[in-house]
């Protein structure tokens, strides 16, 4: 049965697509997948031809997410709270939630937890999880965001995602797997194992 993973936050800039592209290629290594683009302005799907060993398909291609044929289904959502949003929480397996150490980062992941418990009422099988990216080194701040997260019962993940050139530059480096920055690799690397061991636990 076909796993979906949605990659959502209603603020823009935290790095959403950045992490479905970097995800969706860390598990094609060994399984079908299928990144599908929700957002309106398209940008992995515009840039599908630079992936091609990759099924990148846009929002108006699907209807049914899980009518796909596939083993694990990526998504990547907008940079606002779409209408949409429930629909595909609804069928997910696992929601990540990428948030930079920043106030308003902090204000707006509110709106996208509370649609994300919404759903868990209904079907609480979805598991969710924040992701702190963009970390940058040595900041206390990060440290200041995290402790607040955790008070709200927020599912904070180990896992940090460093602020690293070579991940903002995936979209013109074939993914950061393909770099030669091994502490970028094993950082996208330890947030897929964390995802799946997430999805698997009881």
């Amino acid at each position: 049965m076909v796993k979906i993973i949605t990659v959502a936050h209603q603020k823009g800039g935290v790095g959403k697509s950045t992490l479905a592209i970097n995800l969706a290629l860390c598990f094609k290594e060994q399984l079908s997948v299928i990144l599908v683009d929700t957002d309106l302005q398209g940008s992995l799907y515009h840039s599908r031809e630079d992936f091609a060993d990759l099924t990148i398909i846009g929002t108006d291609q699907v209807d049914d997410l899980t009518a796909l044929s596939c083993d694990l289904i990526v998504v990547d959502t907008p940079p606002y709270l779409s209408s949409r949003l429930p629909d595909i929480f609804r069928v997910s397996d696992f929601v990540l939630v990428p948030t930079k150490a920043g106030f308003f980062d902090l204000m707006a992941v509110r709106g996208t937890l509370a649609l994300i418990s919404d759903a868990q009422q209904k079907f609480p099988q979805i598991k969710a999880g924040i992701v702190r990216n963009m970390v940058k080194p040595r900041s206390g701040l990060t440290r200041d965001i995290s402790d607040i997260l955790t008070e709200l019962g927020a599912p904070l993940l180990n896992t940090l995602i460093h602020d690293r050139v070579s991940i903002a530059r995936t979209s013109i480096t074939k993914g950061i797997l393909s770099s030669s920055d091994e502490k970028a690799k094993q950082e996208i690397m330890s947030l897929a194992e964390e995802i799946v061991q997430m999805i698997i636990s009881d």
